[in-house]
């Protein structure tokens, strides 16, 4: 029998639309959930940071994970669990956990640089929670390197059956594959989606999505199929857009894309700020190039 490992394929790290007062729209977070689904992607991935999780109260944060679950069914959420604190994270493990989810998504330790002798319990605890998890290498923000051989140790001692991977060092999919085999590689930043696809990737936690579904899944299934000829000209289409997912002002970016092409992107909460004048201007000179050229 083969095992379902839900995070696999496009799961979308999903945008949280705002009222004007900077409430969450929950309704509106809902059907942008289910257009998701319906524009062919895999799942949703709530209270991520392009989800804003850090600036959510908990009860904010614990209803945009069920909203997603009613919206499109538990086995497609992944929610992201970060927290300060190994025994917060296992607590919100265990509420997607009791609100039907199959997976949830880790940061390892960033209050502070964490060392191994750090990493591997804050993993081990949130694993208690029953639920797999799949680790979060995001280097750059947190300031803590989950590499290879630290990967594939979490992994061997059944910590993280996962690992989305964001530090935009590709060679690191080839290691990862040769030490620990069984964990399942997925995209973490949109700007070398081709890349790590070609590598071996078994899924993609992606941004741009939120704005442009149709043609960024239609990428994907090429890329991992290996079908270059199809994959080739949309990575470079799309590419102008992709590489904000790896900007400070993704958030802003994305939800000005989702603008642009009719959907409900809208604000951010402090302390974000609008992005500059000369960001907004290239953000949306790449939007009107794709949908101009029927990329939406």
């Amino acid at each position: 029998m083969t095992e379902y490992r839900p995070w696999r394929g496009v799961l979308v790290a999903t945008a949280l639309p705002l009222h004007d007062d900077l409430s969450v729209d929950h309704d509106a977070y809902a059907e942008h959930c289910a257009w998701l689904i319906a524009n062919g992607c895999d799942g949703v991935v709530p209270n991520g940071s392009l989800g804003e999780y850090q600036v959510l109260t908990p009860e904010e944060r614990a209803r945009v994970v069920e909203t997603a679950v009613a919206a499109v069914g538990g086995e497609r959420v992944m929610p992201g669990v970060a927290a300060y604190g190994s025994a917060e994270a296992r607590r919100w493990a265990e509420q997607a956990g009791e609100a039907g989810c199959g997976a949830v998504m880790l940061l390892p330790p960033n209050a502070y640089r964490a060392d191994e002798r750090s990493v591997v319990p804050h993993y081990a605890e949130v694993a208690r929670s029953g639920l797999p998890v799949v680790a979060y290498n995001n280097p750059i923000d947190t300031k803590v390197d989950l590499v290879p051989e630290l990967l594939a140790r979490l992994h061997g001692e059944g910590h993280v059956r996962a690992v989305k991977e964001f530090s935009g060092d590709v060679r690191r999919a080839y290691r990862i594959g040769e030490l620990a085999p069984d964990l399942d590689l997925l995209i973490g930043a949109d700007d070398v989606l081709l890349e790590l696809a070609l590598a071996g990737a078994k899924g993609w936690v992606a941004g741009y999505p939120n704005a442009l579904p149709a043609s960024c899944v239609e990428l994907y299934r090429a890329a991992v199929a290996g079908d270059l000829n199809t994959a080739t000209p949309l990575y470079r289409a799309l590419h102008p857009l992709l590489r904000w997912d790896s900007q400070v002002e993704f958030v802003q970016a994305i939800k000005l894309s989702m603008d642009l092409a009719g959907r409900r992107g809208g604000p951010c909460r402090p302390p974000r700020v609008p992005l500059s004048p000369a960001q907004e201007a290239a953000v949306r000179a790449a939007t009107e190039k794709a949908l101009a050229a029927g990329l939406a």
